[in-house]
């Protein structure tokens, strides 16, 4: 018997549509990220980045560095990185075409705008590594105990921010110009805008338009005198990375999306604030202090007294004073008559008017017992300091050293040199020409001493006598060695030396 069912209705066919899951984003992101790290232009460049990270690290400022400078040291290699990055993610998203898989993928559930978030998305770790590179690059400066200074976060941001941008923009290359070659011109684009935006006949606001801003001289100023607009950089360089990340959204779907249209309208506007904050010049209130601290530095230095002679400070230097009083103890021990006990002003000065783009030469003090010190210590500027100290202590004031061009050059040399753990190589270093025969110029924070070939010759003959000999020699005719006019025939003769052969008259 066969029962037939009737008047029962068929349960209704459901169809769900396949919700896009954000998992498998994250998923193609992870994927991109680790396949990015492992690119040979990534790798090289990170090679590249860490050898010159770890050579220059000894170099620093001479053992001494100042943080304010090793902030912005921070920027410049990042964008070798970023160029790289730049290369490799535009490949990356190219990569559907080259293999032809591009219709394979238009079926999967993950539409073309959430597989730009994940390419995106996958130069995240490289910006995170770069971070720490330039964290245990400031980190390693920061620890030495020779170090001065304070650091700017927002200049420690600039290179990492820099790989972002760069991977935007091979991202958004990949979307509006689907070509291999697109990456490459863009290189060479980027360096020649760079090149002419940061020429010296650009102007100010202009050179601001490319990630890393370097500066046209070495001088190091006090922190609160940088005068960069640090912040406003970096809060520009951000925005400029949203803006071209979200444009790549917009051009691959995503403009259908409020949420994407609110944000990159939100991304210029931020670019655009960054833009106005860093064209805008030096602070007034900034430029005042750059004044202040050039002509009247007193103001704003602190003071500490070691014997007889007063070091003066800005307060970030304070404790650089401990060698400064080393050098100026070596050079009194070798000088003779009253030099011991005559006061001594040791004080640091600086040209700030101009900036970190100046480099102008500093005058020579014009007050009595007064000795210039600069801000950056370590290598050639030991030396000559030294010679400036034996200078004062001779001569009474540091103007005179400029027209001392008698006899008097050598107990100055050797006072400042002797004491040195190698004389001969520190000769070398302070002498313009690094050469230890003849005449040469002899380098200085202020005024150049001029030595001729008959200074070196008797300098050298004293050198090579043990120190302590030399140093009774020296000490006993202190008066007649540093007499005005006095001769270098006499000085040798007085010494007990040889009488020079080399040429004996100032240029």
């Amino acid at each position: 018997m066969t029962a037939t069912t009737t008047g029962v209705p068929s349960p209704a066919v459901t169809t769900t549509a396949p919700r896009p899951s954000w998992t498998a984003v994250f998923a193609l992101a992870a994927f991109e990220g680790r396949r990015l790290l492992l690119r040979v232009p990534v790798l090289v460049a990170f090679a590249v980045y860490l050898a010159w990270t770890v050579w220059r690290a000894h170099r620093v400022g001479d053992g001494h560095p100042a943080l304010q400078d090793v902030d912005r040291a921070t920027q410049g290699a990042p964008v070798l990185v970023g160029l790289a990055v730049l290369l490799s993610v535009h490949q990356a998203v190219l990569r559907s075409r080259r293999y032809d898989t591009e219709r394979h993928l238009s079926v999967l559930v993950v539409p073309p705008w959430r597989r730009t978030v994940a390419h995106l998305l996958s130069v995240v770790p490289v910006t995170l590594l770069v971070a720490v590179c330039v964290g245990v690059q400031f980190t390693w400066q920061a620890l030495k105990p020779t170090a001065v200074g304070h650091g700017s976060p927002a200049e420690l941001l600039v290179g990492p921010l820099s790989v972002l941008l760069f991977g935007a923009f091979g991202v958004l290359l990949g979307r509006l110009l689907p070509v291999p070659a697109a990456g490459p011109l863009l290189i060479v684009f980027l360096f020649l805008f760079s090149v002419f935006a940061t020429a010296p006949t650009s102007t100010g606001w202009s050179r601001w338009l490319v990630p890393s801003v370097g500066e046209n001289s070495s001088a190091t100023l006090p922190s609160d005198l940088i005068g960069r607009p640090a912040a406003w950089h970096a809060l520009y360089l951000a925005g400029l990375a949203l803006s071209v990340a979200l444009a790549a959204l917009l051009l691959s779907g995503g403009a259908r999306l409020w949420s994407v249209r609110a944000g990159a309208a939100a991304a210029v506007a931020l670019t655009l604030a960054g833009a106005w904050g860093q064209s805008r010049g030096v602070p007034e209130e900034t430029a005042e202090a750059r004044v202040r601290a050039t002509v009247a530095p007193e103001k704003t230095q602190r003071c500490v007294a070691r014997d007889a002679t007063t070091y003066c400070a800005f307060p970030e230097w304070g404790p650089r004073t401990g060698d400064w009083a080393e050098v100026v103890d070596d050079v009194r021990s070798l000088a003779g008559g009253d030099a011991h006990e005559r006061p001594l002003t040791v004080r640091q000065r600086i040209e700030a008017r101009y900036g970190l783009d100046g480099d102008a030469a500093l005058a020579a003090s014009p007050h009595p017992g007064e000795v210039t010190v600069g801000t950056s210590w370590g290598g050639n500027r030991t030396p000559e300091f030294a010679v400036a100290v034996a200078v004062v202590l001779v001569t009474g004031r540091e103007e005179a050293s400029g027209a001392v061009c008698d006899g008097r050059i050598v107990p100055v040399m050797w006072t400042a040199l002797a004491g040195r753990p190698d004389p001969v190589a520190d000769l070398r270093r302070v002498r313009l020409d690094d050469s230890v025969t003849g005449g040469a110029i002899v380098l200085s924070q202020t005024e150049t001493l001029q030595m001729t070939a008959a200074h070196t010759e008797v300098l050298r003959a004293l050198l090579d006598l043990p120190r302590d000999e030399a140093a009774a020699r020296v000490k006993a005719n202190w008066a007649e060695l540093t007499a005005p006019k006095v001769t270098t025939q006499r000085v040798a003769q007085v010494l007990g030396l040889d009488a020079p052969e080399g040429e004996d008259a100032c240029q």
